[in-house]
């Protein structure tokens, strides 16, 4: 019904925004992550999804689509409702929580408060086959390079999780280094260690 909403950020709250749009106060609930990054005053574009239940009519808003993707692909599972979708969205923001679903990681989910581990094992199984792990790792420009810097990264990754760190956590830390393009495996895996530190 509202797919998205431009305006000035009136209100940041502790787990909500008020966007002014044309004199209209819309109160939207967002991710932890997201509130952190926004300002009072400044313009936004916030994709929206709008719930309705038979007690409440909420919005609920993104940065971005593919956060709005994440959060309806959340809520489709049974036992995860809007608050809940919000709160494993601020738990595990970006990729973590494709990264925790693909590599069975129920220990990262379960950290978003009032998610058990009974509902972060469904979670991973009514996922798992939703998410694809090859538009999760950016190519870095078109052609064989972005290719070759692509394959880097999962072999990066791959020995990051031989020496038993969790999928997710290696994952993130090879995500974190600068310039990887230009490096081989045995460099990308030396800097992706000193993110750990």
């Amino acid at each position: 019904m509202i797919s998205y909403i431009t305006g000035v950020i009136d209100t940041i709250d502790t787990d909500k925004i008020i966007v002014d749009h044309q004199g209209i106060g819309y109160s939207i609930f967002m991710p932890q992550g997201a509130l952190e990054v926004l300002g009072v005053g400044e313009e936004v574009k916030i994709y929206t999804y709008f719930s309705v239940r038979e007690d409440a009519m909420q919005l609920f808003g993104f940065l971005s689509r593919e956060e709005l993707k994440m959060f309806q692909k959340l809520i489709g599972v049974s036992g995860v409702g809007p608050k809940g979708g919000l709160s494993i969205l601020s738990a595990c923001p970006g990729d973590t929580l494709q990264m925790a679903i693909l590599s069975d990681d129920a220990k990262a989910i379960a950290k978003a408060p009032g998610i058990g581990n009974k509902t972060a094992q469904r979670i991973i199984i009514e996922l798992k086959d939703k998410i694809d792990i090859e538009e999760m790792i950016p190519f870095t420009e078109e052609g064989s390079s972005g290719l070759e810097s692509a394959g880097i990264q999962k072999d990066a990754v791959e020995a990051l999780t031989a020496l038993g760190y969790s999928y997710t956590t290696a994952f993130q830390a090879v995500k974190r280094v600068e310039g990887y393009e230009e490096m081989d495996v045995e460099q990308l895996l030396k800097e992706a260690l000193k993110q750990m530190i």
